[in-house]
């Protein structure tokens, strides 16, 4: 207690838990569980709280909750070009400015013939997504239901369709200093160098002296392997929710 009968605030102000979402805190473009979402609220009242994710915010929120940004202090959507403090706008940044037209058109029509030529067990809708801070292709379409997703990773995980096709991607822009990455189930992102999930750090590294960072794709190639390995963060590698959840109890006793 205070000296006037008020509890003590026990925050830890200079320590931040930033979660990657699909596959840490929901199953794949998955809504999470109520428990998770109420071990992230427990969180909260003993460390600061955010996420990081490749996806746009209407996404994430189908994952976390209408009220995502009131809920968690630093919400990094796109890999943190388009971030939110508490609530707040902070600041957004384009892909198109960095690249211009010429290099997109170029990087599209490539993927489109290469994406046109695989044989997988379906084909959907949605090949190419253009975000705001990265361009997110999918060899299975977006448009795929659930069971199309799964169906695809199980196929992707045998016979390697994303690896190669980001091998392929490196070869053919070996100058256009573009990242890709595997990320989720069933896509790959690209986006200049520099613009992985690392970006958001730039808001977090004066702000605090601890910053936990959780992640599924944290191996080579990955989309948070380069964040989880960077010097500034504490990674922790997770296997689903409910990895994170057992993590999260142990660290914080919660």
């Amino acid at each position: 207690m205070g000296p006037g009968g008020e509890l003590v605030e026990k925050r830890d102000v200079e320590t931040i838990c930033l979660f990657d979402v699909d596959g840490t805190l929901s199953p794949s473009r998955n809504v999470a569980s109520e428990e998770i979402k109420k071990c992230i609220t427990n969180l909260r009242s003993k460390c600061v709280v955010g996420v990081v994710s490749g996806s746009d915010i209407k996404k994430i929120k189908e994952q976390l909750g209408e009220d995502l940004v009131e809920n968690y202090d630093y919400v990094f959507t796109e890999n943190g070009l388009v971030a939110h403090q508490s609530g707040s706008f902070l600041e957004k940044k384009s892909i198109i400015d960095d690249l211009g037209d010429e290099k997109i058109q170029n990087l599209i029509n490539f993927a489109l013939r290469y994406m046109g030529d695989l044989r997988l067990p379906v084909k959907r809708g949605t090949f190419v997504e253009f975000r705001t801070g990265l361009i997110n292709l999918c060899p299975v379409g977006r448009s795929c239901t659930q069971a199309e997703r799964d169906q695809f990773a199980a196929y992707d995980k045998e016979h390697h369709i994303r690896e190669k096709f980001v091998e392929a991607l490196y070869k053919e822009f070996p100058n256009d200093n573009l990242n890709f990455a595997i990320g989720g189930q069933i896509s790959i992102d690209v986006f200049p160098q520099g613009w992985d999930k690392r970006y958001c750090l730039k808001f977090l590294e004066h702000a605090f002296k601890t910053i936990h960072f959780f992640g599924d794709k944290t191996e080579a190639g990955g989309n948070d392997f380069e964040i989880y390995e960077d010097a500034r963060t504490q990674g922790h590698a997770v296997t689903g929710p409910d990895d994170t959840l057992k993590k999260l109890q142990k660290l914080f006793d919660l």
